[in-house]
């Protein structure tokens, strides 16, 4: 059954990416800012805030996994899953209505939210079909090959999008319904996936009170970071990391249109081919990583990856250069790599049996709380500055820096004051329960 279910899912992965590819933050981002400049009544800094807020859309829509999770509690989650998988087609291909004017803008923008809002559902679910279908030694290797599949076909939409719209800017009409006919293919293979043990999960799930209950309300995810010291304080690195990361996208966009100049191609290429390119040869190295460290030790490593992309980009659009944001997009899709494996795993190395779901709505809420803030700050202060001196903008990296720089410190602490307290074994990637002594220590240097 497990093998049947693997081949579906895999195979599904094929097709549902062309829905997901159409409305990707980088190659959205570059859209938007260039389909939309210089119609009547859209203002260069109101277009700039449209280009945060589709850049935002899948970190903003992550803000209700916690409601997600809370309404599949119970419930049949493949059935779940592909009724999610349905709404984001339909959205996805609402987006191809949108006329050149200034609703037509406010148009995509509201409908890119929608579907990725629907989508983080499948992503805060299928974690759940996962834990319950795969061993722990194997999920690193099938999440690697599901997220090379779909990078793969992330270049494949992004380049077929960037030529379509530099040959024609009204391509975009069918290219969203066709993008989202081509996901429903995928829901029709997922469909069919099986979920081990779903009526036992179910009757848990539905017996289960207290703490180990899901809530709708947002503010449940501080009872699972109050109850995990060690849960808290990786999220709080991961947001200081990630809100970096997010802030890197919306000025990109920005940046190649206003001081570069390029078309609809280069510009996804930069934003989005390169980084799912590489993606597929990178995650065999992440996912060795992975397989044997724990996720704090794999973070502290691969969290400068990122911190080098942010210096290209600084470098590039500093002094002008357009060979070097080809080397930070590279470096991008080097960190993406171990990104996607970490992002989908690493809260399992916290979550007691049985809790996945919730462990990775706390991580996956509170990414969308931080993708809410990232593109509008960095948009923000790219206004602020290249107001006050026209090009100065471009200085936004240096803030995407620090705080890439200030979070990877962060994880590296972790894993020195976790090595030095013997409290995770890294080569199983398990916690061990602390001695006294340790305990002691512990509290101490809380």
């Amino acid at each position: 059954m497990l093998r049947a279910s693997y081949g579906r899912e895999l195979l599904s992965w094929w097709f549902l990416p062309l829905m997901l590819g159409a409305i990707e933050a980088g190659a959205m981002g570059n859209i938007v800012r260039k389909a939309y400049d210089g119609v009547p009544g859209v203002s260069i800094t109101e277009l700039n805030f449209a280009v945060a807020a589709v850049v935002a859309a899948p970190s903003l829509a992550n803000i209700i996994s916690f409601a997600w999770a809370s309404l599949a509690w119970g419930k049949d989650k493949i059935r779940f899953i592909v009724g999610l998988q349905i709404a984001t087609a339909i959205c996805v291909s609402l987006v191809g209505m949108a006329s050149e004017s200034r609703i037509g803008l406010y148009w995509i923008v509201a409908w890119v939210i929608l579907s990725r809002a629907c989508w983080t559902g499948v992503i805060t679910l299928r974690t759940t079909v996962w834990a319950n279908n795969y061993p722990r030694a194997d999920r690193t290797k099938i999440a690697g090959r599901l997220a090379t599949v779909q990078s793969l076909m992330f270049a494949v939409v992004g380049v077929g999008i960037g030529q379509a719209m530099d040959w024609n800017e009204n391509s975009f009409h069918w290219l969203f319904p066709l993008s989202a006919l081509g996901g429903l293919v995928g829901v029709a293979i997922y469909r069919r996936v099986r979920l081990r043990g779903q009526r036992r999960l179910a009757r848990s799930e539905k017996s289960g009170t207290g703490e180990h209950g899901l809530s709708m309300n947002p503010l449940s995810i501080f009872r699972v970071l109050a109850t995990d010291p060690r849960y808290a304080r990786f999220q709080v690195c991961m947001f200081i990391f990630g809100l970096g990361n997010l802030m890197l996208t919306a000025p990109l966009a920005i940046v190649l249109h206003e001081k570069f100049h390029v078309g609809y191609s280069l510009g996804i290429l930069i934003t989005t081919t390169i980084p799912a390119v590489l993606v597929p040869t990178l995650i065999p190295m992440w996912g060795r990583l992975l397989a044997r460290t724990h996720v704090i030790q794999f973070r502290s490593i691969h969290a400068w990856s990122y911190v080098a992309a942010s210096l290209f980009f600084l470098l590039a659009a500093a002094i002008g250069w357009l060979p070097l944001m080809f080397i930070a997009s590279a470096l991008t899709g080097l960190g993406n790599a171990g990104g996607v494996l970490a992002w989908n795993l690493g809260h399992q190395d916290f979550a007691p049996p049985g809790r996945d779901s919730q462990y990775m709505g706390v991580h996956v809420t509170l990414t969308g709380i931080r993708g809410l803030m990232a593109p509008f700050f960095a948009v923000g202060i790219y206004e602020v500055l290249d107001s006050g001196s026209p090009g100065a903008g471009v200085w936004v990296f240096i803030v995407c820096l620090v705080l890439n720089v200030v979070g990877a410190m962060g994880f590296w602490r972790m894993a020195r004051d976790l090595r030095r307290e013997k409290i995770v074994d890294f080569d199983s990637a398990k916690f061990v329960a602390p001695s006294s002594a340790d305990s002691q220590t512990l509290s101490a240097s809380k």
